[in-house]
């Protein structure tokens, strides 16, 4: 018999690195049925075991979305968790205890569609909008105000309202936003995101509004937390009705339900339905109508017991693989995708799956010819479960990865850390183009007109294979590229040439060095007086700085080390790129906040944070994310938080927008 204490370890210590994947990084290995066995397993381990049990267990957790650099907000009233149940039986179960717990009285149940999204609760205080926060633990969430406010159909202020009143939803991505944004990334070679509610996730916790802003979240709300007076409503029923008038965006249908039988019926007919709307549905919760009776039945401690979600199964389909595709990332990594013949999956037609890497191919033994079950969760990008043996052809051949590699001639190596391949050779022309894409991307260099067409033609005619390569472009050698006349070859040298004096965080940021994002980029530049420092940092001084740590700090140390990397520095510098922090240079010349170190909080009235950092930076000073010790000075805005609390406690010293402004001009 397996030793059940090591088993519930085993399981308390997988369940909270999903927790962790699916909560704070939105990049989720399993889907939510998997996910909801382990926690099924380890309820059961728990209640046979209770000498094992304790009070942290994440069977007992609603999970936590709260990062570091975000300030918490406590809700005024908890965001729960539900009970869920895939089962029919466990569904009129539910119901047959609640009839038991009120046996005098006819139950009423509200069904809704159940999102798939990200949970918000919005605060409106007199009426006006104030604040948005996420679920966080259920207690406390982040305030995610910044890339909230742009939702289309959000109201600012509503008429007739409460004194205080917590508006509950989720916050989703439409299918087409999703795939809009997907195409792009694989024309920069970046990962596609896995579905849309992973990448509304990671959209709501953007530190930059603007490319928030720039991807379209959506919202509907369907429940209330906190309310003053706390009897403004008296039924589930009641709330949708009066979201709708105060003109949310709201539930496109809902039920009452005379019963948990026709709660069933309600939730067939959903099944029905959901394909029709607007946001992804994954099942339907059943929640007890009338308040009174949902006091009475009251809570776990991490869900009440007067609802409940039904979950619907994740649809699967057997078709034939018709092919393995290797997609190319800007770093190299190699992604394998399954060519598929078409299917009908979640209302959509499904012709590629994610076969994720090599090792995933040898575990499920997948071979191009079979025929394979796929499944799809929603709008999860599709998975191959596993291969129906018996259609296997007899001529079939297990998929060797270096083989195929060898085949069309990319050299390659597989990271011995890692479960990924990386291209080895720097004269791959693919990955010559996904290099050149992201370096002229809006998020480095921004080079204007130089998008994939015209690196693909650059890469393919010898004109260009290296981020240097494009600085010695003349307007002669764009002409005969294909849609350039003379004007338009001469503006794109113009935009060339206008990139050498971009900041240096954008250089940074475009060498593509592993794991350096555009904060990264910032927080280096910050942190060195020019590339030449930071070339020569290093592994120790690195990690030291604050949002480095060692794994970005080995693979910046790495980068600079590598000869190729050196010499095409060398050339970079020779067409004459910016090589000087901007932060250091205005620190040399006795900028007012030289050397100064600034943390942005709340909503300022007439600046966005954007500005507010241009302006910080120019004055020689730099911003940080989080208060500590080494901050200068809070700069507060309206609905602060967490960082304003702290700062008080610090003893830092806090500016409103007009003490800011006199500081830079005093």
């Amino acid at each position: 018999m397996p030793d059940p204490q090591k088993e519930i370890d085993q399981l308390r210590a997988e369940i909270q690195r999903h927790d962790t994947l699916y909560y704070q990084q939105a990049q989720p290995e399993i889907d939510d049925q998997a996910y909801d066995r382990l926690k099924a397993r380890l309820a059961e381990l728990e209640l046979a075991h209770p000498e094992f049990d304790f009070a942290e267990s994440p069977t007992r957790s609603v999970g936590d979305d709260r990062l570091e650099a975000f300030e918490s907000y406590t809700h005024r009233k908890p965001m729960l968790s539900l009970d869920n149940t895939y089962s029919r039986e466990e569904l009129i179960e539910f119901g047959k205890r609640l009839e038991k717990r009120f046996p005098d009285r006819k139950l009423t149940y509200l069904v809704e569609p159940k999102i798939d999204g990200v949970a918000v609760s919005l605060t409106y205080e007199d009426g006006r909008f104030i604040r948005a926060v996420s679920r966080g633990n259920g207690t406390e969430g982040d305030d995610i105000t910044q890339n909230v406010r742009h939702i289309a159909g959000l109201p600012v202020t509503i008429a007739d309202a409460p004194e205080i009143l917590e508006v509950r939803g989720e916050i989703y991505m439409r299918h087409e936003e999703f795939e809009r944004i997907n195409a792009e990334r694989e024309i920069a070679g970046e990962a596609r995101y896995a579905n849309p509610r992973n990448l509304a996730a990671g959209t709501v916790k953007l530190l930059d509004p603007n490319l928030a802003r720039r991807r379209r979240l959506e919202i509907v709300l369907y429940g209330v937390g906190a309310c003053e007076p706390a009897d403004s409503f008296s039924h589930q029923a009641e709330i949708q009705q009066q979201l709708k008038a105060w003109q949310f965006p709201v539930l496109e249908k809902y039920w009452l339900a005379d019963g948990i039988e026709d709660a069933w019926n309600n939730i067939e007919e959903l099944d029905a339905l959901r394909q029709q709307f607007s946001y992804p549905t994954d099942g339907a919760v059943v929640k007890l109508d009338d308040f009174k009776l949902q006091q009475e039945a009251g809570y776990t401690s991490k869900a009440p017991r007067w609802a409940i979600a039904y979950k619907f199964e994740a649809e699967r389909a057997e078709t034939r693989l018709k092919e393995i595709s290797l997609q190319i990332g800007r770093t190299g990594a190699i992604t394998p995708v399954a060519i598929l013949e078409p299917v009908q999956l979640a209302g959509t037609t499904v012709s590629r799956a994610t076969l994720h890497n090599e090792d995933e191919i040898r575990r499920k033994d997948i071979r191009v010819g079979d025929t394979v079950l796929v499944q799809k969760a929603g709008e999860i990008i599709p998975q191959i479960l596993s291969v129906n043996l018996d259609k296997r052809p007899p001529n079939s051949q297990a998929f060797k990865f270096a083989a195929h590699l060898e085949t069309l001639g990319i050299e390659a190596e597989r990271d011995p850390s890692q479960a990924a391949w990386r291209i080895t050779g720097e004269d791959d022309p693919i990955r010559q183009q996904r290099v050149l894409q992201h370096f002229a991307s809006r998020a480095c260099m921004d080079i204007e007109n130089l998008g994939s067409a015209v690196i693909e033609q650059l890469v393919t005619r010898g004109l260009a294979q290296t981020a240097a390569d494009l600085y010695q472009l003349q307007a002669d050698d764009l002409i005969q590229l294909d849609k350039f006349a003379e004007k338009s070859a001469q503006n794109l040298v113009n935009a060339i040439e206008a990139s050498k004096s971009r900041p240096l965080w954008r250089l940074i940021h475009g060498l593509g060095i592993p794991h350096v994002g555009k904060q990264s980029a910032k927080d280096l530049e910050a942190a060195f007086d020019s590339l030449d420092s930071l070339a020569l940092a290093d592994e120790e001084t690195l990690a030291a700085i604050d949002g480095i740590g060692s794994i970005m700090a080995q693979s910046i140390h790495a980068w600079f080390a590598k000869p190729t990397n050196q010499e095409e520095l060398e050339r970079l510098r020779q067409h004459g790129l910016n090589f000087k922090s901007a932060s250091h240079a205005s620190a040399s010349t006795g900028g007012v906040l030289a050397g100064k170190v600034l943390v942005l909080t709340g909503t300022l009235p007439s600046l966005t944070r954007d500005e507010a950092t241009a302006m910080i930076e120019q004055a020689g000073g730099r911003t940080s994310s989080s208060v500590s010790q080494k901050t200068d000075y809070l700069l507060a805005g309206e609905a602060t938080g967490s960082k304003y609390a702290k700062a008080e406690k610090l003893g830092v010293p806090i500016l409103d927008e007009a003490a800011f402004r006199e500081l830079l001009n005093p």
